[in-house]
């Protein structure tokens, strides 16, 4: 701030002197800083009003204090130029100069809340979309490769598959079993409180074999299958993207679909429905154990009930759902994996939303089964 020698200070007055000849003088005096711009209220206006007229003279040689931010409000009244006509001292010039000197920015326009929401809905469409059509084609790319490995049955990558079923489907043998059994424990505890209410112990074993069976065991495999191995397909396919070794697979004219995808989807689709069998296996073996303890039902009763209470029917559809997960699941990862950039940050988001887009569509999946086959397979 440029001050003059000023005592004491004057409060800003603005003033129009029409003279002789209909020329217009804006004569400006006093201490112009923004406080007393603030306390003083129309002053701004009138400056803008004034600044209409472009054959105005204006004359500031009176002012004694001019700020940088009132210079400024001044200069914008003005239309961001400084008039021709204009009678001020050089110290305050140098102010107007400055400003005239500088490009000021543009401010965007701010947009509304609804516009807002709009454009995040969009884009969430959008999003949505792209990822659709980008499974879709990796699915038709997956169809062809079938075609292809029909006619040349030799070129099956029969040591990529082998190797997906040991680390999708062998490796998750011990924490499927586990949790498949505190689950069957849990669930038969819970149920055992209800049904000794009514007296209705014995049909523990209906509510356990068919919730289990077709239901539980399928969804908990595939669960554990979608975080642990549906996870590392993404990250494997991501640590080829950083190291350039899908780059080195095109230049030598091998197809990411046969070798990467068409191996981790076939391998899935083979080896999950034997794992949701497996975790429902180990469900069950926990509800016997917590109905023998609370409900006094022996092993022997549980074995020699299960088939009349849960038709075999239900077992086909718990191992059907078992491999339609294992389908979606190894192709989501595989998605996910070619859509990962080389950097780390990419790989640790994309890895997230494989886990959560494959969860999601299992579930899903589970709903449209449980519509479909509603009143098949019910005893």
């Amino acid at each position: 701030m440029i001050e003059t020698e000023a005592s004491p200070d004057l409060p800003p007055n603005l003033t129009v002197v029409t003279c002789d000849d209909a020329q217009s003088i804006v004569i400006l005096t006093g201490c112009w800083n923004l406080c007393n711009l603030a306390i003083t209220p129309g002053l701004q206006q009138k400056i803008s009003l004034n600044a209409i007229n472009k054959t105005a003279q204006w004359d500031l040689l009176t002012v004694d204090k001019l700020d940088s931010m009132v210079a400024l409000i001044i200069w914008q009244a003005w239309g961001q130029c400084i008039p021709e006509l204009l009678r001020i001292k050089p110290e305050h010039q140098r102010l107007f100069e400055r400003w005239q000197a500088q490009s000021m920015p543009v401010a965007e326009p701010v947009e509304s809340r609804f516009r807002r929401f709009f454009n995040y809905f969009q884009q969430l469409i959008w999003g949505f979309w792209a990822q659709l059509l980008s499974l879709v084609t990796m699915l038709g790319q997956l169809v062809l490769d079938f075609g292809y490995l029909l006619r040349h049955p030799h070129e099956i990558p029969v040591s990529e598959i082998s190797i997906t079923i040991y680390d999708a489907g062998v490796r998750a043998l011990g924490i499927t079993a586990l949790v498949g059994f505190l689950i069957g424990v849990v669930l038969s505890y819970l149920s055992a409180l209800q049904l000794k209410t009514f007296g209705a112990e014995i049909y523990i074993i209906d509510i356990l074999g068919l919730s289990i069976i077709r239901e539980l065991g399928p969804l908990l495999a595939a669960i554990l299958v979608a975080g642990r191995s549906g996870s590392s397909m993404t990250a494997q396919i991501g640590i080829m993207r950083v190291t350039e070794e899908l780059d080195a697979l095109s230049a030598m004219g091998i197809a990411h679909s046969l070798r990467l995808i068409l191996p981790k989807v076939l391998a899935l689709t083979i080896v999950m429905p034997l794992l949701s069998a497996w975790t429902s296996a180990a469900a069950l073996i926990g509800g016997m154990f917590s109905a023998q303890n609370t409900l006094d039902i022996s092993y022997q009763q549980f074995f020699l009930k299960l088939p009349n209470v849960v038709p075999l029917l239900n077992v086909f559809i718990g191992l059907g759902k078992g491999a339609v997960f294992g389908f979606m699941i190894a192709l989501i990862a595989c998605h996910f994996g070619f859509k990962i950039k080389p950097n780390t940050e990419s790989l640790g988001s994309e890895t997230t939303n494989s886990v959560v887009a494959s969860i999601t569509v299992v579930i899903m999946i589970d709903a449209i089964f449980a519509i479909l086959f509603m009143g098949v397979g019910m005893p």
